[in-house]
């Protein structure tokens, strides 16, 4: 039969020891899935009409960048490369129990940006033909998700994309500062890929627009370099 000491020996930890650690264990495992996995964002602005709305939440996800970068017609989110998010309305403060949701990822982020992958490291992209289509690789783009695809920008481009960086561009073409927009910058409007946070995966928020937001093909036929 067991003694007293015994038993007070195989008892557990007290319930609220038991919490805590339980806590822990679960804030450690969320900022785990945050940097390694997923994470979750939120659309401040118009710029991605109308694939994606004003306050919109998706989830963005981080596997494939392991061992890869991001493809053409791929969505984005990606840190500011220098200038891009000046003057723009920042997002109220949130209160300390939603910060503290956003750190572990439980919560959705702002100050990031979001765009479509246009080109990629070594793709030639201009505008546009005489339809008002990208071209890209000398491979004109039928872009279904654009706004309004009839809209041509008023400032035309030719540009090689460099190694290690993509060429980005909204849904919302009239509407959005991407990197026709930063084209005079010091970087040449280019985003490194290192400064890509995530692919944008599932659209979380509002539950009557819940859906993936997975591959396009309008960049099926383009080659994988430009035309010699």
């Amino acid at each position: 039969m067991a003694t007293s000491k015994e038993h007070r020996q195989r008892r557990g930890l007290p319930i609220w020891q038991e919490s805590l650690l339980l806590v822990a264990i679960a804030t450690v495992m969320a900022i785990v899935v945050k940097s390694f996995f997923l994470q979750a964002f939120y659309i401040p602005s118009e710029s991605m009409q109308p694939t994606l709305l004003v306050n919109d939440k998706l989830l963005v996800q981080k596997v494939s960048l392991w061992t890869g970068e991001p493809e053409r017609g791929d969505i984005v989110v990606f840190d500011d490369p220098g200038g891009w998010l000046a003057g723009q309305v920042e997002p109220s403060d949130p209160n300390f129990v939603q910060k503290g949701l956003e750190t572990i990822g439980l919560f959705p982020t702002g100050n990031h940006l979001i765009k479509r992958v246009i080109g990629v490291g070594g793709d030639h992209v201009q505008c546009c033909d005489g339809s008002g289509r990208l071209i890209v690789n000398g491979q004109p783009i039928d872009e279904p998700y654009v706004l309004d695809p009839t809209v041509i920008r008023n400032r035309e481009f030719d540009v090689v994309v460099k190694d290690g960086y993509l060429w980005v561009m909204g849904d919302n073409r009239d509407n959005s500062a991407d990197s026709v927009a930063h084209l005079g910058d010091p970087g040449g409007g280019q985003v490194q890929v290192d400064d890509v946070v995530g692919i944008a995966w599932v659209r979380v928020w509002p539950l009557n627009r819940l859906g993936g937001l997975g591959d396009v093909d309008a960049f099926d036929d383009v080659p994988d370099s430009p035309p010699s």
